[in-house]
Formats: C-alpha cells, structure tokens, sequence
C-alpha cells in the first residue's frame, strides 16, 4: 500500500481517511467481544477517542467486567511523558494540555500494566503511526515493563511504516479480527 518514498504525513493522510470508512458499530462490537483475549493486566490505560478513534466506552465496560482497573492518560506537558490518572466509566472529564478529554488532576495517578493506544496505522512487526505528537513514544520509554496494545481496525494494517529511532513499537493489536501479539 505505501512504499518507502511516502513520510509519515502522507501516510497519516491517507490512513486516517481510511481509519473514517472502517469506524463501524459493527466493526467496533466485534472488537469489544475479543477483550477477553487481551494480555493479563490489573490496570489498563484506555484513551477517550476523539474523531475516528476506535471509540472505547463498551470496551471500557467489558474491561471493568473483567475485574480490571481503569486510567486514562494525561498529557500535562506538551513536551513530557503523559501521566495516568485513575478513571471510572461515567467519572468527569476535562482537556488536559493536548486538548484530549482526561481526568481531572485531582484523581490519583497510577502506573497501568496494560496500555491500549490509539493509531493511525500499523504494521505486521508491532510497528505504530500515531497523530504525529510522540505523546505515546515519550511515555513509552519510560515505562518498558508496560504491554503496548494498539486498537484498531484490520484495514489499518499496513506492509510498511517507516521507522524513527524514537518511535517504539507494540506488543500487540486488538482488532475486530481479534488479539494478535507481534514477534
């Protein structure tokens, strides 16, 4: 689909359009029936979806059926690694410095095992096109005992991303086909 002459924008471009078209009802409850296959994980990070997002209310429901602990992250500094506060379903939300929904400063902050992040694309080696702010990136390095789960849809899936040497890649995708872990 993309070869090694297109950046990251004309990639971020074009996905994103495509990401638009798969953002489905249907899509999405095939994926909430497959979080059961997630990785072990007491406290998983969730994101509140902006745009065409894969939305995370009924995974969040199915998550905390499951008896896991919920946060969301928090971007406090434009330049840092986000921050991850404890969120229950139906707890008040305001824009943290990104201008992304995130709990309010006063709830406690936590360390997740779990972290599910959104995308743009993604490739078959764990390989992730975020929005471009390199919020995930940041905080991944500081935190490498964490699993990296993307959430997605299958036609985000693409042969070739290119690679920066900040960019750090997932451990798996949870999709409406399922869990896949990457090697």
């Amino acid at each position: 689909m993309f070869d090694s002459a297109m950046d990251k924008a004309e990639i971020r471009t074009r996905m994103r359009a495509q990401r638009k078209l798969l953002n489905t009802p249907d899509r999405v409850a095939n994926i909430v029936r497959h979080a059961a296959d997630l990785p072990a994980g007491a406290v998983v990070a969730l994101y509140a979806a902006i745009g065409a997002e894969v939305p995370t209310d009924d995974l969040a429901k199915a998550l905390v059926d499951q008896g896991r602990t919920l946060c969301l992250p928090v971007v406090v500094d434009r330049d840092a690694p986000m921050v991850f506060r404890l969120w229950s379903i139906g707890d008040p939300l305001e824009e943290d410095a990104a201008g992304c929904p995130a709990p309010l400063d006063l709830v406690s902050e936590v360390m997740p095992d779990l972290v599910m992040t959104p995308l743009v694309a993604f490739d078959g080696r764990g390989g992730r096109l975020g929005q471009g702010g390199g919020y995930y990136d940041r905080t991944f390095e500081m935190m490498p005992d964490a699993m990296r789960v993307g959430l997605a849809f299958a036609g985000q899936e693409t042969e070739y991303l290119p690679k920066e040497p900040h960019d750090i890649g997932l451990h798996g995708i949870l999709t409406e086909n399922g869990y896949r872990p990457f090697k």
